[in-house]
């Protein structure tokens, strides 16, 4: 029997261990059985290479609970340790023994699936443990060793009488963490952390039914028996090539990740490279509508099939964080801040790699299968566009797949909008007008009246279309967006206008102070343009720019402090109700008329609410009696 002193720098490293080695205890549980699966995955790859003779079994990780004894059983039948290794590896803190072996086999070990960047991981047990044993013997023709350590630099190692190879870590759980000795809450973690964990883990039993046989009476009872209970799917859909499999094997895969998710994702992207960084995993687009603040967080991010996080700020480009899915990646560092990751080479690298796959997709399904991916914009739009605010890269690739709707559903190409505008949507300096609107409810009185004139109307409802039309303007030459309801739509009013007003110059130099008498000036200019008779006596339009910011900034960005509600009033000279203000007889019956009048057209903006559209509603009963 020996007895030492673990060879530690530091004398206290064990309290230092217990309360900041992580900020969660409950990540002993994942470490720990990476460590047997380390095990598990070294003992098939020195067997691949014929180091060991012989068949090795199926291999699995056991979890044991002992509630009465308080204590808790991680069990594999990998590779195990002598006593010189366990005085190597776990006596001398820090020491990666993943690590030496890579660099011994690594010529031959780049496929061995050895996890080995965990570090301290077995150290961990601590933080739950008032002392921890380790069991364990080597494949190699060497009596077992049997480690003991109560938490202080003690330890204890000695010659035991397992017969198996493998290593069998024994938890004695301290009085602060009885939880872990819940059945429970060790189901739940393995869901979290081990769900796809390369070797199969045992968690006790369960009793499975038995098919009948064929002959089997039409009473017969179905038989059960026990099996082992296997937590975790060990062959996930992304450690496979897309050729092995179907669409319904992804669309299960996808139930697997969210089992309570009812809706299926529109399509997925299956990432696979190997150079220059190694990285696999499965995106998911679900359907995003025009919801921004649908839940981030549900790409789960894994190292060699254990999970580490469902937080890939930094790794992931932020427009792709709305879509769901598993990364799996060696090379991304763990545990640094996310500053640190946007400068790492290999995650940008990686980043710009997921945003190309992304946008190659994209590209494929609207050539493939147009129709279709059309169908789907409306729920994808929103990831699209964010994507062409935030990535110049993902902006210019998106040239060729990113849809511009009308208000009679044509889905158009930008390249297809330019060609379909007509000559007369041009203002005076030649810029071409792109007109658009926001809400086809809302807005649908401007819409009408923009597409009787031949001007084709977008319709862009996504809640960050403002920010991206500030940016198309930008890189795009020669072309201004604006709202149906803007005032920039003065300019084809204009353009298009032989109309006569039907009024004189004196009776328009009259009339304008008589409206501006009656309507609040800090809200309203008042314009007379000549327009259409059918047209709406009263025009409501608000000024694109202070409109623009306003929307920029309720969705973050834009220009800072408040813009205030101010809305340019054009009145239609060539209506008979602009006629019969200018005649009115009376200033109450004037005044009615233009209340009236300036209510319908704050109507048609959805402005109109509580009091004012009460006596709207009281005016309008008092006119038709």
């Amino acid at each position: 029997m020996a007895k030492g002193k673990i060879n530690v720098s530091v004398e206290n490293i064990f309290p230092l261990i217990k309360k900041f080695l992580y900020s969660d205890h409950e990540i002993f549980l994942r470490e720990l059985i990476s460590n047997a699966t380390d095990a598990s995955s070294k003992l098939k790859h020195l067997s691949s290479l014929g180091e060991i003779k012989g068949d090795i079994g199926n291999l699995q990780i056991e979890i044991k609970i002992d509630k009465k004894g308080k204590k808790l059983h991680i069990i594999d039948q990998g590779i195990g340790m002598t006593s010189k290794e366990v005085t190597k590896y776990i006596n001398e803190v820090a020491f990666s023994g993943a690590e030496e072996f890579l660099e011994k086999y690594k010529d031959s070990g780049k496929d061995t699936g050895i996890i080995g960047h965990f570090g301290l991981g077995f150290y961990s047990s601590f933080m739950v443990s008032d002392k921890v044993e380790i069991i364990t013997k080597s494949y190699k023709d060497e009596p077992a060793a049997h480690w003991e350590c109560d938490g202080s630099p003690e330890f204890s190692l000695k010659k035991t009488n397992k017969k198996e190879r493998g290593t069998e870590i024994i938890l004695h759980i301290n009085k602060d963490s009885k939880e872990f000795l819940e059945e429970s809450k060790i189901t739940e973690l393995l869901r979290k952390y081990n769900k796809f964990m390369p070797v199969p883990i045992k968690f006790g039993t369960r009793e499975e039914t038995l098919p009948l046989p064929k002959d089997a009476k039409k009473d017969a009872k179905p038989k059960t028996q026990t099996v082992d209970n296997i937590i975790n799917n060990s062959s996930p859909a992304w450690t496979k090539t897309p050729s092995e499999l179907s669409d319904e094997d992804y669309k299960n895969f996808y139930r697997e990740l969210y089992p309570m998710q009812f809706e299926e994702p529109l399509f997925n992207i299956h990432l696979n490279v190997d150079y220059p960084f190694n990285l696999t995993g499965i995106l998911y687009f679900p359907k995003i509508k025009n919801d921004l603040n649908i839940q981030k967080d549900k790409i789960q991010l894994y190292q060699n099939q254990v999970f580490v996080t469902d937080n890939v700020e930094g790794i992931v480009p932020e427009f792709l964080t709305l879509l769901r899915g598993v990364i799996d990646s060696p090379d991304i560092p763990l545990n640094v801040s996310r500053s640190y990751l946007q400068a790492d080479g290999a995650v940008k690298k990686i980043s710009n790699y997921i945003t190309r796959k992304v946008a190659d997709k994209l590209n494929s399904l609207f050539k493939k299968d147009r129709k279709s991916y059309e169908d789907k914009w409306n729920d994808i739009k929103v990831v699209v566009e964010y994507g062409m605010l935030t990535e110049d890269k993902f902006f210019e690739k998106a040239n060729s797949f990113a849809l511009y709707p009308t208000t009679n559903n044509k889905y158009l190409t930008f390249d297809e909008l330019e060609k379909n505008i007509k000559d007369n949507q041009t203002d005076k300096d030649g810029k071409l007008i792109i007109l658009y609107a926001s809400d086809i409810n809302e807005q649908h009185s401007y819409i009408k009246a923009a597409e009787e004139k031949n001007y084709k109307v977008l319709l862009l409802d996504s809640p960050i279309i403002s920010h991206l039309i500030q940016k198309l303007e930008t890189k795009k030459e020669k072309i201004s967006f604006v709202r149906v309801d803007g005032d920039s739509i003065e300019n084809l009013i204009k353009k298009d206008e032989d109309i006569v007003s039907k009024l004189s110059d004196k009776e328009r130099e009259k009339l304008k102070p008589l409206i501006e008498k009656v309507i609040p000036s800090e809200k309203y200019t008042v314009k007379l343009e000549p327009m259409d008779s059918k047209a709406m006596p009263f025009i409501l339009i608000q000024p694109e720019f202070m409109r623009r910011m306003k929307e920029m900034q309720q969705t973050g960005g834009g220009m800072m402090g408040s813009f205030p509600e101010m809305h340019t009033l054009i009145v239609n000279t060539n209506h008979t109700i602009v006629s019969q203000i200018l005649n009115s007889k009376t200033p109450k019956k004037r005044e009615n008329l233009i209340n009236q009048a300036l209510d319908l057209a704050k109507l048609s903006q959805n402005l109109l609410k509580g009091e004012e559209l009460t006596e709207f509603i009281n005016r309008s009963l008092k006119m038709v009696k």
